[in-house]
């Protein structure tokens, strides 16, 4: 979730319940190196909230002195990146790339786990495989918790998949099998409604469920699973006019956090997560992709919603655009 899980969007993710937040996932050579890109981005959560820090790399040294950056902020846990399958992450023989290198990725666990205090959890995230004829999920979680993991993500791709196709589910109910009952497991992928969550839950026996993609402008998400877990029945999707609200207010987190170099990209990017999906979605965004001046981006999505709550349009309904 580079460039997405930053400061402002955790921050609306926890207001609507989801129960931990994970930073954007963090270069250990740049944090050790001191580049001021990434060190802006090792930010807590505010209000004192739990968080996890997300870190990648390779070189022992390097991943351990990371993780105390990360403890240094009072992050409540260290998660390995050992899923990511991006090409520029990838050639660097990091993310995903890992889970061919079993004995290196069980080292560098080793190193974080030694470097930070016994009380704080590491875990790892990893993927189902490099590919269709390497699906080694299951042996790869049991030589990390050896190692010293305390939690274990699972992606149901692999990496040659990236995004496209469907997450299996059976890869990560078979991770569930293999590790350790006290480890937990935490299942991911294609988790975009309620009844996913449940779905991922039933069917992997998974202890948690991690949500990326189906929380970009859908924080209400968080808020429907915390209901029906408490035996309430779902409020549903927001009207326009809430949706409005939390759009405002994440966009003045983005105000407050965001670079200003980087503030009209970021706000326009919150433009196409809130009204993906909702009559003339497309056109708004268009406008709003055209301008450079950071309160017309603002002004145009307001505008927008404030339009569609007099037309009477229902922001949960269907998909139109």
């Amino acid at each position: 979730m580079a460039a997405v899980t930053d400061l402002p969007f955790r921050t609306i993710c926890e207001e609507m319940g989801v129960g931990l937040t994970i930073t954007e996932f963090l270069s250990a050579h740049a944090l050790t190196e001191g580049a001021a890109k990434t060190i802006d981005k090792l930010t807590p959560s505010l209000h004192g909230r739990r968080f996890g820090v997300q870190i990648f790399g390779r070189e022992e040294e390097r991943m351990a002195r990371a993780a105390e950056m990360a403890v240094d902020i009072g992050a409540s846990l260290v998660d390995i990146n050992m899923g990511c399958p991006a090409k520029r992450v990838v050639a660097g023989a990091c993310g995903s790339a890992l889970m061919r290198e079993p004995a290196l990725a069980q080292s560098l666990v080793r190193a974080v786990r030694s470097a930070v205090p016994e009380h704080l959890p590491v875990t790892v995230k990893h993927r189902s495989g490099w590919d269709e004829r390497h699906l080694n999920a299951p042996e790869f979680a049991v030589a990390m918790v050896e190692a010293g993991a305390a939690m274990i993500t699972v992606h149901g791709r692999t990496r040659v998949q990236g995004f496209s196709g469907r997450a299996d589910r059976a890869v990560i109910a078979a991770v569930r099998a293999a590790v350790p009952s006290e480890i937990p497991v935490v299942g991911n992928g294609d988790v975009l409604t309620v009844d996913d969550y449940f779905a991922m839950r039933e069917q992997t026996g998974c202890d948690a469920v991690m949500i990326g993609r189906g929380a970009l402008g859908n924080p209400w998400l968080f808020r429907s699973i915390n209901e029906r877990l408490q035996g309430r029945s779902d409020p549903g999707r927001p009207s326009c006019d809430e949706r409005a609200r939390v759009f405002d207010r994440h966009v003045d987190y983005i105000s407050a956090h965001a670079p200003p170099k980087k503030l009209v990209h970021e706000l326009r990017k919150a433009v196409a997560w809130y009204t993906k999906g909702l009559r003339d979605s497309a056109g708004v965004r268009e406008r709003a992709f055209a301008l450079m001046d950071p309160l017309q981006v603002k002004t145009i999505a307001q505008k927008y919603f404030r339009d569609l709550s007099q037309l009477g349009v229902d922001s949960g309904a269907q998909p139109v655009a």
